[in-house]
């Protein structure tokens, strides 16, 4: 328990402070980067006949408004997010838009949400991070009704995603003291092995689970991508600490390290991801 306490209070910490800033700054960035799967989401939430719609791990809620204007005014849509940066961001957006979408401070894995309220969740990267997955699955079904869909869409294996990790592998042997990414640990691989993601899905009360594989080709600005790489992951939280005279080494190096991606004045990539369905099972567990 103490190990997983440790867990929480530093996902914590890391989405209050830095990350949750730099996520926030590169707001906009992001969203158009990830609007491929936004869209899958979005088309997942319309054919499921949805109309009470919970988003774990909204971010800056850009896939919750995006659900929030295909539900209408008829449905609403729910963002929950332990980042107050985040939430904050999105409850602006929001409120700018005037969208049938509401925001929740909190930890979802623990939030003590109204059960049975919602009919889908959805999740664009944002379920990896749990401490206690089982446990956290297990919360989220009881904030829905029976039969209610779960749609998320996770990482695949490192290794069939090298565009997310060409900045470690290209900073390493300049900050030996950047973390390793561990996939037994949450993070953003965590979810990479189906088979496990089955095992939570089903410990914790959800059944007809479906997993499938998706290559989604994902762009954003050449011009950004310094930005994104010294602000976001291990690096960005990393480099703040560095010396003036490695950093500009570091950020040298990673970035001749993207050049297989930069075509002109795009960079593209292909996300690997897994697809996750499944369905509210009848039997709660205890």
């Amino acid at each position: 328990m103490d190990a997983e306490r440790r867990n929480d209070d530093e996902q914590t910490a890391r989405w209050n402070g830095r990350a949750g800033h730099a996520w926030v700054d590169l707001q906009h960035v992001l969203d158009e980067m990830f609007r491929p799967i936004e869209g899958l989401l979005v088309d997942a939430v319309s054919t499921e006949g949805a109309e009470h719609v919970l988003d774990v791990g909204c971010g800056t809620g850009g896939t919750t408004l995006a659900v929030a204007r295909r539900l209408g005014p008829a449905g609403h849509c729910v963002g929950v997010d332990i980042s107050g940066p985040l939430i904050d961001t999105a409850r602006a957006r929001a409120e700018r838009e005037g969208a049938p979408a509401s925001f929740v401070r909190a930890d979802a894995q623990e939030h003590a949400f109204e059960p049975g309220t919602f009919d889908t969740v959805i999740s664009r990267f944002g379920v990896m991070f749990f401490d206690d997955p089982v446990r956290a699955f297990g919360n989220l079904r009881s904030a829905v009704r029976d039969g209610a869909g779960l749609r998320v869409v996770v990482w695949r294996d490192p290794a069939e995603n090298p565009f997310m990790t060409t900045a470690q592998r290209a900073a390493a042997p300049l900050l030996p003291s950047l973390p390793v990414r561990r996939p037994d640990e949450p993070g953003q691989f965590a979810f990479s092995d189906p088979d496990r993601v089955r095992r939570i899905l089903a410990e914790s009360g959800w059944a007809d689970i479906d997993i499938r594989p998706i290559d989604v080709v994902c762009t954003l600005p050449e011009k950004e991508l310094v930005r994104y790489f010294t602000r976001l992951g291990p690096l960005g939280m990393a480099l703040p600490e560095v010396e003036e005279e490695t950093r500009v080494r570091v950020v040298e190096t990673v970035r001749a390290a993207f050049d297989p991606f930069v075509q002109g004045s795009e960079v593209r990539f292909t996300a690997a991801c897994w697809t996750v369905g499944a369905r509210a099972s009848a039997a709660k567990l205890s």
